[in-house]
């Protein structure tokens, strides 16, 4: 019984609010909106970007272990021919 109270209980509180958001509070609710807009691209932005600079930093490492294997490689082609 106690289930069945709490979701007629919540579904009430829910149909309450939407009420109020979109008929008393109109414009809290549009301002509300528009801030989660904003607050998304803001956060959307700044994680575009931080992955971007991490790639970046990956694509550098991955650059510089080519490097260090193809100076092996040279190294031991070198000792190859000295022997």
């Amino acid at each position: 019984m106690g289930k069945i109270i709490s979701i007629i209980g919540g579904t009430v509180a829910v149909v309450i609010g939407l009420v109020l958001a979109l008929f008393a509070w109109r414009e809290a609710f549009i301002l509300g909106i528009e801030f989660l807009i904003m607050l998304v691209l803001i956060l959307g932005g700044l994680i575009a970007v931080i992955a971007g600079i991490s790639e970046i930093k990956d694509s550098l490492v991955v650059k510089k272990e080519e490097e260090v294997k193809e100076e092996v490689k040279e190294e031991v082609k070198e000792e190859d021919k000295k022997e």
